[in-house]
């Protein structure tokens, strides 16, 4: 049961996270990072096994992987991952829409891997690039215009996004929503942007679906809006990334936004813990509660290349972590490297996750 007493049986280091003396730190906790846990102390490497079922981790490059509008501009993203809260979606487009999109399920939450462009919004036009997490109310009407070709990682959730609670640290740590981008109004013209026999489709994105409304007259023409339900983006470059010297923090210090059963966080580049025999990578675990996501956007872990582009899911039960030479070469390192500059987008969810056929074509079989 839950208590201010915290038991210590056998051999165990005396910092949680640190002095690890040759043990494999792995922890069994309960609410992601937030509830009761134990740490154990083990021998080998938890990670250091085969699967045989469909309960897996899965690793997939997404440049393997083929949305539909990576190569028609009629196309739509690819699903990759679902379930009753969320759809985890991956988008590759290089030509404007010739529709205007609505996700009807979901709010949608997107982040920007690679390009630029222009989202046409009912609240105005907002410019997008790289690094940017671009958030469009559930049921809301837009239209995107690359500049170059753009890959985004886009999250539907059935419940609405919102901003996490304010912790002790205040309103502004680690997101400070007054670095959002948000839009003016800026109605466009009757006659601008793509018809068909003079009627523009707005396609509906929902279970089922698609469903098409065509209307004769734009369907971008707000000409004003208040209130506190609205379109944006934030660049992670404005992220206030919450960091401790003396211990590596958990996932759950690096919340960006959530919604019921969906969890996302940004892992970006902060100065490395510096007290001696502290671990730098994060312990081995296995989320008894929560389905992970990680989406690795670029940057090196202590020297190591982190693999642009490449998903990675852990089922919740299953061990997952660094590699072990991984952190070997952070404790052999320590000296050298006093930042980290890994760029991780992480996606948690309360329920399991179910990948789709082609993410299960393409995974890497590290496992198997």
């Amino acid at each position: 049961m839950e208590s201010f007493v915290h038991l210590r049986k056998g051999k165990t280091p005396r910092r949680p996270h640190a002095d690890l003396d040759g043990q494999k730190d792995d922890e069994l906790g309960r609410g992601g990072f937030t509830g009761r846990t134990a740490n154990m102390y083990r021998r080998n490497d938890p990670t250091a096994f085969r699967t045989v079922g469909p309960l897996r981790p899965i690793d997939v490059l997404g440049d393997q992987l083929k949305p539909g509008d990576a190569t028609d501009a009629d196309g739509a993203p690819l699903l990759m991952f679902s379930n009753a809260d969320c759809q985890v979606l991956l988008s590759r487009r290089n030509e404007e829409m010739p529709y205007f999109a609505r996700y009807v399920d979901g709010d949608l939450l997107s982040f920007v891997h690679t390009g630029s462009g222009l989202l046409e919004t009912e609240f105005g036009p907002l410019r997008y690039r790289a690094g940017d997490w671009v958030y469009i109310p559930k049921a809301c009407t837009f239209r995107q215009i690359p500049d170059t070709e753009s890959t985004l990682l886009m999250i539907q959730a059935t419940d609405e996004f919102r901003v996490p609670p304010a912790g002790p640290l205040g309103r502004h740590f680690p997101f400070d929503p007054s670095q959002a981008e948000i839009p003016d109004p800026a109605p466009i013209d009757d006659g601008v942007g793509p018809q068909v026999d003079g009627e523009y489709e707005v396609r509906l994105f929902h279970e089922g679906g698609p469903t098409s409304l065509f209307y004769q007259h734009h369907p971008l023409d707000v000409e004003g809006w208040r209130g506190d339900n609205f379109a944006f983006t934030f660049n992670i470059e404005d992220y206030n990334v919450v960091t401790s010297d003396s211990v590596h923090l958990p996932a759950t210090a690096h919340l960006f936004m959530q919604a019921t059963g969906v969890y996302v966080m940004n892992f970006l580049p902060k100065p490395a813990e510096g007290v001696p025999g502290t671990e730098r990578t994060p312990w081995y675990h296995r989320n008894v509660d929560y389905d992970e996501i990680a989406f690795f956007h670029g940057g090196t872990l202590y020297g190591i290349p982190m693999p642009p582009g490449l998903i990675s899911h852990a089922p919740q039960g299953v061990h997952h972590g660094a590699p072990e030479k991984a952190r070997e070469r952070a404790r052999r390192k320590f000296d050298e490297y006093q930042r980290v500059d890994w760029q991780v987008i992480a996606v948690d969810t309360r329920r399991r996750l179910i990948p789709s056929p082609e993410v299960l074509a393409n995974d890497l079989g590290q496992h198997s």
